[in-house]
């Protein structure tokens, strides 16, 4: 049977129809009964109704089942699910136990979670942390007994600094596995952060210095050391004026003594080289050797700019018998050391034509005014002010300062009249430094391998873009060490989920950075409607073809709606 509908004088009507066969074996259909009209609130209502109350159920109030449906609340679920369970499968829930014996009587390692996943997730300041609370469905695993307070988070923040050291080392047994204990290539730099507020505290890392945009700033500096898989294993606030040097000895102890590596092979760059790091370096070598400890201590630091001069002898006779060219390495000994030299040409030719095209537009600036102070001397009178020669050797000075030029264009400024000169053979010695890049190394590592060494280490420089504009570890807004420190290591945490998610990814073939892969997992949410009838239902968007393989790619689970909580809750 089956309801037909049928339309008279410009009514619709339901009828209950059989189908049947007659005598002959012929398919039809005959009518059992007419059951109402279909108008609203008219016999099939009225029939419908009755048939509910015969069951049980509550009368339907609307020609639609979705009609009186609200949809209450909607939570992102997907990223917050992705970073929960890489936490889980990382083992970062065994942090706690660093100060499970100390008196907290509020959640902190809830606490640490939140505002870890919440620099991956929608980086905001810490009060910024209980709204994304508010938007999110935390798994069931980490569900919170009760939503924090501001106080909460910065409290949690002081039981992080207070076991700091313990903290760094449980981190590093955690990522042991990680990391390869029979030769380990690392990767040490550092960066400047940027500081809001004037006040002054006992202890304070902020301070003035030059930042790497090149301005003087109020900064803390972060150093960071991560493997040849772009893995960070530490990392460590300095005080805004440190000098980069004076950090490297002391980071490379807590390595050592955090990882049971066979040998070490520290890369690093231009600011961390000086005869006294080489010299402790080979002194720590010494120790260990005492300490019958078998590893290895060598080390690959870039040669500062500022230094090349102390090579130009060498260098021109390396380049006399090289093609300019073509790409090149070769070797030279230096304070009983490898000084390896490498030459690239595009290099060369990009900073050769910009220095090119920067003399050509000062030149032209210094013939343009020295033709108009000459002008001036044969009478030639012009609207404006006259220009003195002073002060064109002035302007003409700074421009040439602004331009980074000064050692190539020469300004008699204690002439009486404006006069400036090009520095031929300063020019040359520059052509001949282009593209050219110098390493100190103790290895005996081919001259090749060593430089693509070096170059590996610009992935550090992208953890380092990683934390300022994703994880947006900066500017900081925190006043006490003890907090500055605190954020330092919740984005320390933070980097450590995001590479881990970089590697999985990279070795499934897909490109794109995890920022990108957690944004389409974010559009998966957490659904609350309730029913005309009061009833409350929870569930997730439907997960698509490409975010399960993004779950798959990812070493994850993808989530099912019982895994969830009802919100942050």
């Amino acid at each position: 049977m089956y309801i037909k509908v049928t339309e008279t004088g410009g009514r619709r009507y339901a009828q209950l129809v059989e189908s049947y066969r007659n005598d002959a074996g012929q398919p039809r259909q005959r009518t059992i009964c007419t059951l109402g009209r279909l108008d609203a609130g008219d016999d099939v209502d009225k029939l419908v109704a009755s048939l509910q109350r015969a069951r049980g159920l509550p009368e339907s109030t609307g020609t639609s089942p979705l009609e009186g449906l609200k949809f209450l609340a909607s939570r992102q679920a997907g990223d917050v699910w992705a970073l929960a369970q890489l936490w889980k499968q990382l083992q970062l829930d065994d942090l706690a136990s660093v100060w499970r014996r100390s008196k907290t009587e509020f959640d902190v390692l809830g606490c640490l979670r939140a505002m870890a996943w919440n620099r991956l997730s929608d980086a905001q300041s810490k009060l910024g942390v209980l709204r994304w609370l508010d938007t999110v469905a935390l798994p069931s695993q980490f569900a919170l007994a009760e939503m924090p307070q501001h106080q909460h988070l910065l409290r949690a923040m002081d039981v992080l600094d207070d076991h700091a050291d313990a903290l760094d080392e449980r981190l590093s047994l955690l990522l042991r596995p990680l990391v390869d204990q029979d030769l380990s290539v690392v990767f040490y730099d550092l960066t400047t952060v940027g500081i809001a507020g004037e006040s002054e505290v006992a202890g304070d890392v902020r301070a003035h210095g030059m930042a790497k945009s090149g301005m003087v700033e109020r900064q803390f500096m972060l150093s960071l050391v991560q493997t040849a898989d772009g893995l960070p294993i530490a990392h460590d606030v300095h005080p805004g004026n440190t000098a980069e040097a004076k950090t490297l000895l002391p980071t490379i102890r807590r390595l050592l003594a955090r990882f049971p590596l066979k040998r070490v092979v520290l890369i690093a760059d231009r600011g961390l080289l000086s005869l006294d790091n080489l010299k402790e370096l080979d002194a720590l070598q010494e120790e260990l050797r005492a300490e019958a400890r078998d590893v290895a201590v060598q080390y690959i630091l870039a040669v500062p700019a500022a230094r090349y001069g102390e090579f130009a002898e060498d260098l021109r006779q390396l380049a006399a018998r090289q093609d300019a060219k073509q790409t090149w390495t070769a070797q030279l000994s230096w304070q009983e050391q490898r000084l390896v030299v490498a030459h690239d040409p595009e290099m060369a030719q990009r900073r050769r034509q910009h220095r090119e095209e920067t003399l050509a537009e000062l030149i032209a600036l210094g013939q343009e005014w020295s033709g108009k102070l000459d002008a001036q001397d044969a009478g030639e009178r012009r609207r404006g002010r006259p220009m003195s020669d002073s002060g064109a050797k002035a302007r003409f000075y700074h421009a040439v300062k602004e331009a980074n030029m000064a050692h190539v264009i020469k300004i008699d400024l204690k002439g009486d009249l404006f006069a400036y000169e090009i520095d031929e053979a300063r020019k040359a010695y520059l052509e001949m430094l282009d593209g050219k890049l110098l390493l100190v190394t103790n290895t005996d590592t081919p001259a090749d391998e060593v430089v693509q060494r070096y170059k590996s280490l610009a992935d550090i420089e992208r953890g380092f873009r990683v934390l300022k504009s994703d994880i947006e570890i900066g500017p900081v807004y925190h006043r006490l060490p003890r907090r500055i420190r605190a954020h330092a290591l919740i984005c320390f945490v933070a980097l450590i989920l995001y590479r881990v998610m970089r590697m999985r990814l990279r070795a499934a073939g897909r490109e794109g950075s995890p920022t990108r892969w957690l944004e389409e997992l974010r559009a998966i949410h957490q659904q609350t409607v309730q029913s005309a009838a009061g009833q409350m239902a929870r569930g997730l968007t439907e997960i698509t073809p490409a975010q399960k393989a993004l779950f798959t790619d990812l070493e994850l689970p993808a989530p099912t709606p019982a895994d969830m909580s009802a919100g942050a809750l």
